[in-house]
């Protein structure tokens, strides 16, 4: 088919589909004759003969139709006109629709968007929510369905009659002063229809874009849940998955963006239930999410059941304050390192955000605290690194004696001099161990930061986002379509430190140059991290120069070379050997053996 041929019948088909909608008779006017006719019928008479008296009888009374008989479950909410409602509190502004009778979207107030908006979680079309009912072997979805609502205060009631006896509500509260909506379902008399022992809640909806990153908007957001006396998980953050949640009951569930989440948490948990999700392709938006939750029906004549929404800000003490460790969807990181960020780093970083600075200062206050609270370690590595670079002349003189060929016998000889000297080969290593995970906790703590979204410091208009501070246009590998000014700072500093460190160390060779790479890499992959991030490590490393700095005053050489003469001059009791010494020494001396078998 031709695109002009394509053409002419969509344009065909469009007129078609105009003609039927605007020339079909509107609701009222079906409902009117169907009044009549029901009219005439109770009567007994000729449509012609008592076409006044019918239209007198509506007037003065009004029948009961039972919308099953007519057209099916439901059949008078069918059809209708969308109406919005909308209800407010300080911090949420929240839409309702008679079409399905739910939240058709909601505003976060006092937040916005990269882009200077209002932030939408979600809108329109792309947000269904509804129970999946089973009546008489057919499915109704209540999100197809047109409600009446009717507005009390701060809340909403939204009902679809079955019939005169039967019913659905649902009823919404917005409190005060909160980022929760209460919502109750009432299910009135449907238990003489409703076939089954669950009735299946279901939640469809597309989370829209808040951040300039929508890449990293995407890796921090996915659906959530929690089985009853269990830690939340979630699905996976970085593709498509469809996930059966049988292994418990359910106690909430949530579909959580980067820096905002939306929660349904059930009074009664649910039975069981699954969760979808699919990374979007189109601009503007991040992931769809679907939740089918099956909820326990009684067949009471009146079933009830109670849950609460919490939309709003993934900042860990509010979500904290919600209960049910909802604070938990905030990723600090794998152990150790959730556990330093909870119960160090976030504590602190609370306590400094109290005097009121800003972020760029508590940052750097932050790093302060904990080089100082490092500096012991710090200082252990330097003078054991200290230790082999005035021991480094006499280990070339055992290289030279040695010689490179039989690398075996060298590290005994060396292991031989440690030992004389009372230097332990990793005594620098350890102490800069204990700190990597500090140092990579951060990692996790300030991409997932909410209090350091929108927040500037000097060039950086956002510290929870990359800073662009030049912009290629097109994608470069390995860097991609920008240049971070901070990122570049901290890889400079880092360079800087790897070239004084490797003064200090008095390393040589292969492991001289290794340590250049690193920082090289990090470019890349911190790039369009957080410029919080990348400050803080540009922080880090100039506060390690000025520690430095400070300790090489402290440290003399010529004093720590003569210690170390002084032990080997001193007649050295035999010590209990550690087992890993002992397989050490065995292992080098079944190399000596063999290297000189091997000669012979």
């Amino acid at each position: 088919m031709d695109r002009n041929t394509f053409t002419g019948l969509f344009l065909i088909m469009v007129i078609l589909a105009a003609g039927v909608f605007f020339m079909r008779p509107s609701e009222a006017e079906v409902k009117k004759e169907q009044q009549v006719q029901d009219s005439i019928k109770r009567a007994g008479a000729k449509p012609a003969n008592n076409q006044a008296k019918s239209e007198t009888l509506t007037t003065t009374t009004t029948p009961t139709v039972d919308s099953a008989a007519l057209k099916g479950p439901f059949g008078g909410n069918i059809s209708g006109t969308e109406q919005t409602t909308t209800l407010e509190n300080e911090n949420l502004k929240v839409t309702f629709s008679n079409l399905g009778g739910k939240i058709q979207s909601v505003e976060v107030k006092n937040q916005e968007t990269y882009g200077k908006q209002p932030v939408v979680l979600f809108s329109g079309d792309q947000n269904k929510f509804g129970l999946k009912l089973n009546i008489n072997g057919k499915v109704v979805n209540t999100n197809d369905l047109y409600f009446t609502a009717t507005k009390t205060g701060n809340g909403i009631t939204m009902r679809a009659n079955y019939s005169a006896d039967k019913y659905v509500d649902f009823v919404y509260t917005v409190p005060a002063k909160t980022y929760n909506v209460d919502f109750n379902i009432s299910l009135n008399g449907l238990n003489q229809v409703l076939q089954g022992n669950n009735v299946a809640l279901n939640w469809e909806t597309t989370l829209l874009q808040q951040e300039k990153d929508a890449k990293k908007e995407q890796e921090h957001s996915g659906p959530y849940y929690k089985y009853v006396g269990e830690n939340p998980d979630h699905l996976n953050l970085h593709k498509d998955e469809k996930k059966d949640i049988t292994e418990g009951k359910i106690e909430w569930f949530s579909f959580k963006q980067h820096f905002f989440t939306s929660v349904l948490i059930p009074a009664i948990p649910f039975e069981k239930g699954d969760l979808e999700v699919k990374v979007a392709t189109e601009p503007g938006k991040i992931k769809w999410y679907n939740a089918d939750m099956q909820l326990p029906f009684n067949q009471l004549a009146a079933q009830n059941y109670s849950f609460k929404f919490y939309f709003g800000t993934n900042k860990f003490e509010t979500l904290k304050e919600q209960g049910h460790e909802l604070e938990k969807q905030i990723d600090l990181g794998y152990w150790p390192l959730k556990y330093i960020n909870r119960f160090v780093v976030l504590p602190v970083f609370n306590f400094l955000e109290g005097f009121g600075w800003g972020y760029g200062l508590i940052i750097l206050v932050l790093t302060i605290l904990l080089k100082l609270a490092m500096s012991p370690l710090t200082y252990k590595s330097y003078v054991s690194m200290a230790k082999m670079r005035v021991l480094k002349p006499e280990m070339d003189e055992i290289k030279a004696k040695v010689g490179e060929d039989n690398p075996t016998l060298l590290q005994q000889e060396y292991l031989k001099l440690y030992k004389q000297v009372g230097v332990n080969p990793l005594g620098g290593c350890l102490p800069m161990l204990l700190q990597l995970p500090f140092v990579m906790a951060f990692f996790f703590f300030f991409p997932n930061l909410f209090e350091l979204r929108g927040e500037s410091f000097l060039w950086m208009k956002d510290l929870s986002t990359y800073d662009n501070f030049i912009n290629f246009g097109f994608n470069v590998p390995f860097i991609g379509d920008h240049l971070s000014l901070m990122c570049i700072l901290m890889t400079i500093s880092t360079l800087i430190y790897t070239y004084f460190n490797n003064q200090i160390s008095g390393a040589t060779g292969q492991m001289k140059y290794i340590g250049y790479i690193m920082p090289i890499i990090f470019l890349g992959v911190l790039n369009s991290y957080p410029s919080g991030l990348n400050y803080y490590y540009f922080l880090a490393n100039m506060l390690t120069f000025l520690q430095q700095f400070l300790i090489r005053k402290m440290v003399n050489d010529d004093k720590i070379h003569a210690i170390l003469q002084d032990n080997k001059a001193k007649p050295k009791t035999e010590k209990k050997k550690t087992g890993f010494q002992a397989r050490l020494e065995d292992y080098m001396r079944q190399q000596q053996q063999q290297a000189n078998q091997k000669k012979k």
